[in-house]
Parts: C-alpha cells; structure tokens; sequence
C-alpha cells in the first residue's frame, strides 16, 4: 500500500511548481509511469513505532532465513550517489575509504540527476547491476515513488536517502539520515525531556526532528521562512508523536531562545558554495541560549560553519555536520554489505579534503 501522507505531499510540491493541479499531475504521473513500465511502490505504514537506536553493533542486520534463500549476487560492488546539483558532493571520499576498511573493492560514482530524468536514471542503474545508491535532494521524496519497499526509519521521517538493489531488481529504500543526526549527539548531553529548536523545515528538518522527538524530547519548535508551507509537516509530527509539542515561528522574528536546550540548522546558510560568510541566527540572539545548550549545524563544508564559530565564542558546546554525514554513510554500508565500515578512516578522509 502506497504511503498516503508522502505521495500526496510531493505531488502538492509538483503541482505548485508546474502550475497545474493535483487531479491533473496524478493523472499525468499514472499516464508517466504506465509508459515507462515502473510499479508503483509498496509503501505500507509501520505496525509500531520504530525502535531508532538500538543497541546493535550494525544498523542493518538481514534476516537469517533470507540469507539461506537469497540469491548469488554475482554483480560487481557498483554504487553511487544521485541528485542534483552535486558539484559539492564529498560522498564518494568517505564512501571510498569505508569500502577499503572493509577490504571491499567497489565503485562508488556521483551521477548528477535532475528530477524530469529520475525515471531513466533508475532504469540505468538496474540494467547496469549497480547494487545500490544514496539519494541526495531534490530526490529523497519523489524517489519512493520507484521502490517496492521502504523501511520504518524512511516511512516516518518520509524521505529516502539509501536503496539497495536486490539481484532481482527490485529496490528497498532506507533513511538512514535519522540514524546519523542522532549518533552525532555526544553521549553526555541527554535529550530527555529538553526543548529543542530546528532552523528550516525541509527534508534534514524531518530527520532531525524524528531523531529528537524519539530521543524524549518534550518540544519541538521549528523556526521557518513560512510558516503556512510547515503546517503539514507540523500536523504529521503531530500524529506521529502526540507526547511531543510542535510549534512553528517566522525565522526572521527570532528574538528570544532563552527556551532552548538545543539549536539546529538544518537551512544551507553557511554552506561552502552558497552562503559560507552568513549564519541564520546573528550573535545577539544566539546569546540569548541558555548556558549548557548545544548548537547542532547538519552542514559538514565548511566543517565550521559561521554559527558554529559564534557558538563557540559564546561558550556553547557545538556540533557540527561531519559526525552526522559520517554516521548515515556508514549506515548505508551496513545496508549495502551487512558490516560496519570503520568511521574514523571515514572522518579522516573527509577531513583531509575539507
């Protein structure tokens, strides 16, 4: 069963865009998908709610039972990542030296995919035996329209940036965003009961906020541009955790964060590239955080974002996006081999470039 609340949230997104109605771009995307012979996915509901941290040593361990009837994989280790743009991508460094701690010899390609050419780019991954690929923006969501099956992580926070490509083609989508914005967190600083905020409320926002909200957080407040295009987001969360307050506020407003345990952007000012010289919450306000709060950037380039260099001048204890990339690549390996890569040959060669 397809997941209702996705597929319906990104086809209001295509229908803005193309100025056309939703009734008219459901028809066009039936029409679409019949000529191109894709399946629509099988995108069913979790049963529970997901346990996101387990005590495991792997993300993703296969089933025993599938093990014994699965097929011999005999394609070669071909992997890539999809998106657009991705002149900036560094997943291919770390996935590399992820590869090579595991003494597997794979390749691992950036393969630039504009939304209108999704449909071809799956096709060729599939007739070229690529094994599996991560999805970059502005992919994560209309790429579930292409799998057959999703995991609970990428049903709940309704974005795919993992697949993995069975020898019989079909395809599984993962998020394991989620599972790196958490692993990030240092291991002394409790999210229990604390009061979080998240700078945007695109598709990091999502995962960030599934993280938090799992975590035991008591709130959530989501500082964004407009306040009108978040309420879907808000009204899901909302359903998805009822213990956990959701609120949204007009990012240029921000005055006071004295309420605050812990910020974080997920918005791309302060991006190598885009706006690498500014930072979404000036001095003055960023000092209205209490003391002992921590302030988490998603951005890994630069690893030290403007924001983060202002939260430490202030004392704050900081985070930046390199542990959070290094964690859902890793997760990805997980999934694509059934082992855990090493990490820390993984930060090291995403340090050596940035």
């Amino acid at each position: 069963m397809l997941n209702k609340d996705l597929y319906e949230r990104y086809l209001q997104k295509k229908a803005k865009k193309l100025g056309v109605s939703v009734e008219e771009l459901r028809g066009k995307k039936k029409e679409t998908l019949s000529s191109q012979a894709v399946e629509p996915n099988k995108y069913s509901q979790p049963e529970s709610k997901p346990d996101f941290y387990s005590n495991s040593e792997t993300f993703f361990q296969p089933d025993k039972a599938e093990e014994q009837t699965s097929v011999i994989d005999r394609r070669e280790n071909k992997f890539c990542v999809i998106g657009y743009p991705l002149g900036h991508s560094l997943s291919s460094i770390i996935h590399k030296a992820g590869f090579k701690s595991l003494g597997i010899d794979a390749q691992y390609e950036t393969l630039e995919t504009e939304p209108e050419n999704l449909v071809e780019r799956i096709k060729y991954l599939k007739n070229n035996n690529y094994k599996g690929f991560n999805v970059t923006i502005p992919l994560k969501l209309p790429v579930a329209l292409f799998v057959d099956e999703v995991d609970k992580y990428a049903d709940i926070a309704s974005a795919i940036n993992t697949v993995i490509i069975n020898p019989d083609r079909t395809m599984k989508g993962y998020n394991t965003d989620v599972i790196g914005f958490k692993r990030a967190i240092p291991q002394d600083f409790k999210l229990s009961g604390k009061t979080a905020g998240i700078l945007g409320t695109g598709g990091a926002a999502h995962a960030a906020s599934v993280a938090l909200a799992d975590a035991g957080v008591k709130e959530i407040r989501f500082y964004t541009r407009n306040i009108p295009n978040s309420l879907d987001l808000l009204n899901y969360m909302r359903r998805l955790f009822p213990k956990v307050q959701f609120d949204a506020y007009q990012i240029e407003f921000i005055r006071d964060l004295s309420m605050l345990d812990i910020l974080v952007n997920t918005t791309p000012i302060g991006m190598l590239g885009r706006s690498a010289d500014m930072t979404p919450v000036e001095k003055p306000q960023l000092a209205t955080l209490p003391q002992g709060a921590l302030v988490y950037d998603v951005i890994y380039n630069p690893k030290n974002t403007v924001l983060l260099k202002l939260a430490k001048e202030l004392g704050y204890k900081t985070v930046n996006g390199v542990d959070m990339f290094i964690g859902q690549a890793a997760a990805a390996e997980e999934i694509w081999t059934g082992h855990t890569p090493n990490t820390d040959a993984m930060k090291i060669a995403l340090l050596e470039v940035l």
